[in-house]
């Protein structure tokens, strides 16, 4: 039977930039470890939310025995991309500047994100080098690679979502796209998609999706297009599909089955892959 820790929580500035102080909220399981590490990236159509608000993924992944680090980041009107994926980038080298501070495998660290975030977290998993998203600086010398990538009901393509919104005349997420993008030509090149089908230099990490099929913020066939690129560019990548399920179902009734058989998913899976 897997362990279940005790979870010590706490709120530090992992980055202060453009005048702002951009805080992570840290769960750490009560242990000896080592244990696997993640940096979380919550939703809210690039435009909202906050590192509390993946809090019913946050517990359970801490309890099984990881290191979470959920973190607040640079958001419209304030920044656009790409200053948000900086963001991310850095909390990964954060994390992984910590790991004998907080008892984790610096071979067992991945990525986890919900919605929008899942978009960051799968740019910052593909592109860990990236110049333009390796901004800032953070001596020690270490990288944004990702031994791992968890991503929920995530925005794989935003360019084909952006063009679905107008079609259907989705007026929240029409003006959040345009908040986030500066145009069309971004939405493309900020897009993991594309990137896998361009076949740019990039790193395969092992990933995990988690889909409900009744999800009407997405494209009904996002998470299929880009499993079946990511397999055919040699990628790992399994798709767990939820019959009947919402976007964002597991903050809508984490008490459901299908949010409790997601949870489970997400553990196995850092726990098999991390």
């Amino acid at each position: 039977m897997s362990a279940v820790y005790e979870i010590e929580v706490q709120d530090v500035v992992y980055l202060r930039v453009d005048g702002l102080e951009l805080f992570a909220r840290i769960y750490r399981p009560l242990g000896v470890g080592p244990f696997e590490g993640v940096v979380e990236v919550h939703g809210g159509a690039w435009t909202a939310n906050d590192r509390l608000t993946n809090k019913d993924i946050h517990m359970p992944l801490a309890a099984s025995g990881v290191v979470v680090m959920a973190i607040d980041f640079r958001m419209p009107p304030f920044k656009g991309y790409p200053a948000s994926v900086q963001d991310v980038n850095l909390a990964v080298r954060w994390l992984k500047s910590k790991a004998d501070d907080f008892q984790i495998d610096k071979s067992r660290i991945g990525i986890i994100g919900t919605s929008s975030g899942g978009h960051q977290a799968m740019l910052c998993a593909l592109r860990p080098t990236h110049v333009e998203y390796n901004q800032h600086i953070l001596h020690g010398g270490y990288d944004a690679i990702v031994n791992f990538a968890v991503l929920c009901w995530p925005v794989l393509d935003p360019l084909a979502r952006y063009r679905m919104v107008m079609s259907n005349g989705n007026e929240r997420l029409f003006l959040a796209h345009k908040a986030f993008w500066p145009d069309e030509e971004a939405m493309a090149d900020g897009n993991p998609q594309l990137i896998v089908e361009r076949g740019e230099p990039i790193d395969f990490p092992p990933v995990l999706v988690i889909q409900g099929t009744n999800d009407d913020n997405l494209t009904p066939d996002m998470a299929d297009r880009f499993a079946s690129a990511y397999e055919v560019s040699n990628g790992r990548i399994q798709l767990k599909k939820f019959q009947g399920a919402p976007h964002a179902f597991i903050a809508r009734d984490p008490n459901s089955e299908h949010a409790k058989e997601a949870i489970r998913a997400i553990v196995e899976f850092v726990k098999e892959v991390g």
